[in-house]
């Protein structure tokens, strides 16, 4: 497999390969750096060694262009090495426009998935091989992270915010995942299973789990429930900002700055609405923080992305 590291674990997302090689880099930098600097110093102290005849006089003169050529060249080198891993680690957090939205709850002591489709699991997930999918995660406790060895991706869940990170499967198998920060006391046991599969068996899978709402339409019944539609709904006579194609645009606040209405935006709108008031509109929506859990959170926000420019929510 293109990428692969004997000693590693199994290579099967589309940047685990160039994960390898950035690991790789490293160890030998500091392979060479190590060899250099303990090398130089036996060679030092055997020829500076006491009643030998090294010439020791003028050693500013001597030295200066070597200490200069070698710091200068090690730091070149380390920084390259961090140029290649900034620009991996940017990478992982732009998703491609067509990733699949996949959202995951850390819990003690256990993950819990939905799909898009309404489609739910427990300690596992099962994905498409060649298809791009990005996590929304959260946790309903304490810090969790996320992650599978084999994507070489990892990704702390942490309560009252939303975390995203995504990667491209290229090949098909059972995969180990992981909480890899200290949760509590079954911490070692808070693990599960990424299973990558054809696109066709994909496909059957979801269909095989039964028919059921999508997360959005779920999200609609709660949108209701809570009471948003009562000021966010076509007919409310309250001034309230306009939910239609709110995701992904540009939203003005009365700051005076300008935030993109992304999943962390719309849901701390929801449970800290004081924070970042809309231009135009008075500070009067209630938190519902400690009222809805991040389950149906992430319904709600799933409802609110899929209204169009033209659909209203309904009363």
């Amino acid at each position: 497999m293109e990428g692969k590291v004997p000693f590693l674990p199994a290579t099967a997302s589309a940047h685990a390969g160039e994960m390898n090689w950035l690991f790789a880099g490293l160890v030998a930098t500091s392979v060479f750096i190590l060899l250099l600097v303990f090398g130089l110093m036996i060679v030092f102290c055997v020829r500076y060694r006491k009643g030998s005849g090294a010439d020791r006089g003028d050693r500013m003169t001597k030295t200066w262009r070597v200490e200069v050529a070698w710091t200068a060249a090690t730091f070149v080198l380390f920084m390259g090495l961090y140029a290649w891993g900034a620009n991996l680690y940017i990478d992982l957090h732009r998703p491609p426009a067509d990733a699949t939205d996949i959202y995951v709850v850390g819990k003690q002591w256990m993950w819990k998935v939905e799909h898009p489709g309404g489609q739910k699991e427990i300690d596992a997930l099962h994905v498409p091989v060649g298809r791009p999918v990005r996590l929304v995660l959260s946790s309903e406790d304490v810090i969790h992270d996320f992650a599978i060895p084999a994507f070489r991706i990892r990704q702390d869940a942490v309560p009252g915010r939303y975390e995203t990170l995504w990667f491209t499967p290229t090949a098909v198998g059972d995969y180990h995942l992981f909480c890899a920060e200290f949760c509590g006391t079954d911490h070692a046991r808070m693990g599960g299973t990424i299973t990558v599969m054809e696109p066709g068996d994909f496909q059957r899978w979801l269909d095989q789990q039964g028919a059921m709402e999508t997360l959005a339409q779920e999200g609609a019944a709660l949108f209701r429930q809570y009471g948003c539609s009562g000021c966010h709904g076509a007919a409310s006579t309250v001034h309230a900002p306009p939910l239609d194609g709110l995701f992904g645009r540009p939203v003005p606040l009365a700051s005076g700055e300008t935030v993109v209405a992304d999943d962390r935006y719309i849901r701390d709108s929801i449970l800290m609405p004081k924070a970042q008031v809309a231009a135009g509109y008075p500070p009067i929506m209630p938190s519902f923080a400690g009222q809805i859990g991040e389950d149906d959170l992430l319904k709600i926000v799933a409802y609110i992305k899929s209204l169009g420019t033209k659909e209203r929510p309904a009363r």
